[in-house]
């Protein structure tokens, strides 16, 4: 994979340079200065937090563990690394820099993160981070209007990202396998994460987010992420939502499974399962991604009513709010260097944003797609206690079979998710792809 990343990287490298220059030309900034960032300290303590790199510095090159460092962009110059080895004999010290990238950078090695600072450029200074990265008096400003513009463009993806989601994709779904086994085999939800910690071959802190492990009515917890130490007797149902990162770069995939004897259930995954396949279908550009979304509440509303859930037209489930009560959130969202990836709702280059359609408003991209855009596909369908008594409470509550309904929440919830690729033809679904190789 090397050779690969090697061969694309400076094509990526390009790209961010001639970003990096517009942006601080239409700002009127000389310098772009982005701070690695450092841990944050736990309140009223000496432990840490998790590290996790600026996005800003990993989009620049693959460097994930490199707290305190700087990376230095100056227009028509070779870009400078500050890279803090500390002295340091209680935490293992980052190594120097090696490898593909090294080459187009000026690498400072510093001791601390005074002497890096110390190293950032005079003039107008665009500096990007959290206000924890300053010391010495040093005041990052994340400028707007630089941010807008970077951020923009990001949800455009070299062919080098492409490359790195595609190995987080392989990850994830051979992780995923192993989870599956797991719930096969009985295990509980802290079983079927460690299952999937050993297949990823990464620690907690290293996957993108916090995985979701939700065996029966925890999968109609939308975030669920307790960890039960014990199986539930029967165990009926495995909803599992987990990534894998590569570089800085996520996979974000889920996955519903029935256990052996739920036929029930394995019919309406198996319906949303296709209702997925074909929304991935539209991811295509020119298409306001916001339309994926309402098109998928029509698909729920037909899959209600041919399983029985409802006595009405999907037409009518969506119109009276039928639809939002099974599935709550939005349909997906841009992913990159970050799981839910900004810029989700910008208008252009300057900011500004585009609305989400009344009534959704947990939906996460409102952006027309463009080639290169990565968004995930993520319909669900759940019976969550709170939202299903919410909507008894509504007159559309007579269209609904409460006795079919209530014979499912034993199973939580589905949700079934890819992360898909939009080119100027047919869409790449990364998921499927690895899923096929695993």
């Amino acid at each position: 994979m090397n050779d690969r990343l090697a061969a694309l990287y400076p094509q990526h490298l390009a790209t961010v340079r001639e970003r990096a220059d517009k942006a601080l030309a239409h700002a009127g900034f000389d310098h772009l200065a982005v701070a690695a960032g450092l841990p944050g300290l736990k309140f009223l303590d000496d432990l840490h937090y998790s590290y996790a790199a600026n996005p800003h510095f990993k989009h620049w090159l693959p460097l994930t563990s490199a707290p305190g460092s700087w990376l230095i962009h100056t227009p028509g110059s070779k870009p400078k690394l500050i890279f803090l080895q500390p002295r340091d004999y209680w935490h293992v010290v980052p190594d120097a820099p090696s490898g593909y990238w090294v080459d187009a950078f000026e690498i400072v090695i510093v001791r601390s993160p005074e002497e890096a600072v110390a190293q950032l450029p005079k003039g107008k200074c665009a500096l990007i981070g959290e206000a924890q990265a300053a010391v010495a008096g040093i005041e990052i400003n994340n400028p707007k209007t630089v941010m807008d513009y970077l951020h923009y463009h990001r949800a455009i993806k070299t062919p080098y990202e492409l490359e790195l989601m595609r190995e987080a994709s392989r990850i994830g779904t051979r992780a995923h396998r192993a989870a599956e086994g797991a719930f096969r085999a009985g295990k509980s939800e802290l079983g079927i994460h460690q299952a999937y910690l050993e297949a990823a071959g990464q620690i907690d802190a290293e996957l993108p987010y916090a995985s979701i492990v939700a065996l029966n009515e925890h999968g109609a917890v939308l975030h669920y992420t307790e960890f039960t130490r014990h199986a539930p007797q029967p165990a009926r149902s495995l909803l599992i939502d987990a990534g894998a990162s590569v570089h800085g770069y996520a996979s974000d995939i889920t996955r519903t499974y029935a256990a052996t004897g739920a036929g029930e259930f394995q019919a309406l995954i198996d319906a949303m399962d296709a209702a997925q396949q074909s929304q991935v279908a539209m991811v295509r550009p020119g298409r306001p991604y916001a339309d994926l979304h309402l098109h998928a509440h029509l698909q729920l509303g037909a899959i209600l009513r041919q399983n029985g859930f409802i006595r009405t037209s999907a037409e009518s489930a969506v119109e009276s709010g039928i639809t939002r009560a099974f599935f709550p959130h939005g349909l997906g969202h841009s992913i990159g260097l970050q799981v839910h990836d900004v810029a989700g709702f910008a208008k252009d280059e300057h900011g500004g944003t585009i609305d989400r359609p009344q009534g959704h408003p947990f939906l996460r991209m409102t952006r027309t797609l463009e080639p290169n855009m990565v968004v995930t596909i993520e319909p669900g369908l759940y019976f969550i206690d709170m939202l299903l008594e919410e909507l008894r409470a509504k007159p559309a509550s007579k269209d609904v079979d409460w006795t079919k309904v209530d014979a499912f929440r034993r199973y939580g919830g589905i949700r079934i998710e890819d992360d898909v690729a939009c080119t100027s033809d047919a869409p790449e679904n990364l998921t499927r792809d690895a899923f096929a190789l695993s």
